[in-house]
C-alpha cells in the first residue's frame, strides 16, 4: 500500500511483495527488505535496448520484503495516481515508484516531447495498481472533457492518462508579438476525456519565451 509521510516521502507498506522504485530513492526502512537493481528501467534487456534508443533513461530497482519502505528524491513533492486497468504517459524523470506487476514501457511523443526539453519518446505505465509521480512544487491534477479542451506550457507538464488527444502549437501570434500573448512560444493542447497533471514551475523549453 502506497501513502504519504508529508508530502515529500512517499511510505510503502511490504508483505513479502515488492515495488519498483527510481534507484537510489530509499531513505529508510523497517523490516527486512532487499534491493536489485533492475536493467532496461525495469522493462529487461529489450527494455534497456529500447531505452538507450530513444534516449528515455531511467534507473530502476526492485525493492521486496516485509516490513515498510520509504521513498523520497530531492525533496521533490509526491502525488498518488491509481491505475485501473488504463495507461499513465509519464516524464521517466517524473517516476518515483510503482508497484511491481505494472508494465512500463516507452512511447513515441514527438514535438510535445522535444519541446519540453524532455527528448521525442516518454514512458508509459500500464495495469492495475499505484504509481508515485514526483514535481517540483505541489502539482495540479486537471481534468479535461470533450467541452473543455486543456492547454498546458510543455514545462510544466508531468503526465496524463485517460483517452486523450495531443496537439502541440505555437503561441507566438500578433499579441504575443506585441507584449498581449501568453509570453509562451508553445503549447500543448489536450482534448477528450482525462487528467493532465501539471507542477508549479517550468522546465527550460527548447522554445523559451517570447
Amino acid at each position: 500500500m502506497f501513502r504519504l509521510q508529508g508530502s515529500r516521502t512517499l511510505a510503502v507498506d511490504l508483505a513479502g511483495d515488492a515495488v519498483k522504485a527510481k534507484n537510489g530513492s530509499m531513505v529508510a526502512y523497517d523490516g527486512r527488505m532487499t534491493f536489485k537493481k533492475m536493467t532496461g528501467g525495469g522493462d529487461g534487456l529489450r527494455g534497456m535496448v529500447t531505452r538507450r534508443l530513444t534516449g528515455e533513461q531511467m534507473s530502476v530497482m526492485e525493492v521486496t520484503g516485509q516490513g515498510t519502505c520509504y521513498f523520497a528524491d530531492r525533496a521533490s513533492e509526491i502525488n498518488l495516481v491509481s491505475l485501473r486497468g488504463d495507461k499513465l504517459y509519464v516524464e521517466a524523470s517524473n517516476l518515483l515508484c510503482t508497484d511491481a506487476g505494472l508494465r512500463t514501457g516507452t512511447t513515441f511523443t514527438g514535438l510535445r516531447g522535444g519541446a519540453s526539453g524532455n527528448g521525442l519518446f516518454t514512458t508509459t505505465v500500464e495495469g492495475t495498481g499505484q504509481v508515485a509521480i514526483m514535481s517540483d512544487g505541489s502539482a495540479v491534477a486537471l481534468r479535461v472533457s470533450a467541452q473543455y479542451p486543456l492547454f498546458v506550457d510543455p514545462g510544466a507538464y508531468i503526465a496524463h492518462q485517460g483517452s486523450l488527444q495531443q496537439h502541440f502549437q505555437s503561441g507566438v501570434n500578433f499579441r504575443t508579438l506585441i507584449g498581449e500573448g501568453s509570453g509562451e512560444s508553445f503549447q500543448i493542447r489536450f482534448e477528450g476525456e482525462g487528467v493532465v497533471y501539471v507542477q508549479p514551475s517550468e522546465r527550460n523549453t527548447l522554445g523559451g519565451d517570447v
